[in-house]
Formats: C-alpha cells, structure tokens, sequence
C-alpha cells in the first residue's frame, strides 16, 4: 500500500468488493496508488467484520491517487461505470449488502459536479436506473494491511479466481474496446 502524494489528485469511489475496483484500477495509466478502505458511514476506525456486518453504514471503497497530467479526475470516474454494475442496489454479483454499494465520494462542489455529470451521461449505457449514491467525503479508513494489493498479492486466491480476474479481464475489454472505437 502506498500513500499518496501532496502532488496526486485523488478520488474515491465504492463498486463492491475493494479487491476487485482495486485491481481494475491499477491496472490504469496514470494512477499512482489504490488503496482499499471504508467510507460513508458513522463508525470511527472500523475493522472489515464490522463493516461486514453491515451496520456501520460503511461501504467497502478505493481511494485512487492519480497524476492529473496523465489523467483528469473526470475519467477516473467515467472509468468507474464501466468496473462495476452501477444499476444493483447494495451489491455486485454474489456479494451483498450496503457495504457493497455503489458510491462515489467527492471532496469539493467541483468533484461533486464531475460525478454528478458522469452519472447522468453513463445511464444511456444501462437499461436499468443507475442507483451510485453521490455523497460527500467525510473520513476515509484504509482497511487492514493483509487487504491493499489483494488480487497482486493473491492470484491464486478462490475469490481473485473466480470474481476479480474476470472483472479485470472483462474492464480491459471494454477499454480497448472504447479504444478502437475512438481510432
């Protein structure tokens, strides 16, 4: 895990589980460092059991520190509709419950702007009512060590195997995909 640095922008967002938005990010030029942690809700330092049990009023979240010469606050987030489903209420496939909500967490009325622009021009490219709340940052909470740099740190993993690879895997796809299209 790697703090960020007074010269980075920064950004955090919630789209499940952090192992997952954690990987799809690192692999974006231009982010300096990702680190999972817990936002959004009224419990000073929470541990990942409370935060599991769901009444914390945390949800799982990635702060991504990025270098604005290389890539704007703007498309961190439009990255953001396409590492996640943004249209389930508190859940992404298998994982269930508040803490996997889908949330963006700004820290000024120009960040709040660039989400809230973001949102509404993403759901022509859903069917279904983007539900990601558009909240204020209040406090974020790295989570435990044995959490940052999770898919990298655990391949092999059941969980990076069977979920995170594929999310990855599908998100590079959509990449390149937008990629050509732009060629």
């Amino acid at each position: 895990m790697k703090a960020a640095d007074p010269g980075s922008g920064l950004a955090t967002v919630g789209g499940g589980c952090f192992w997952c938005v954690e990987a799809i990010y690192q692999t974006v030029p231009g982010i300096k460092s990702v680190v999972s942690g817990y936002a959004g809700g009224t419990l000073s330092d929470p541990t990942y059991e409370q935060v599991c049990r769901g009444n914390t009023g945390h949800a799982e979240v990635v702060q991504i520190a990025f270098d604005p010469g290389q890539i704007s606050y703007e498309k961190v987030i439009d990255l953001f509709w396409k590492a996640h489903d943004p249209t389930t209420l508190n859940r992404q496939g298998a994982d269930r419950g508040s803490q996997y909500r889908s949330i963006i967490l700004y820290g000024n009325e120009e960040e709040k702007a660039a989400a809230e622009k973001s949102k509404e021009s993403a759901q022509v490219q859903f069917k279904d009512q983007i539900v990601t709340e558009v909240v204020a940052l209040k406090k974020f909470y790295p989570a435990e060590k044995h959490h940052q740099d999770f898919y990298e740190s655990n391949p092999a993993h059941p969980y990076n195997q069977a979920v995170t690879r594929e999310k990855v895997e599908k998100f590079q796809k959509a990449i390149d995909q937008d990629a050509k299209a732009r060629k």
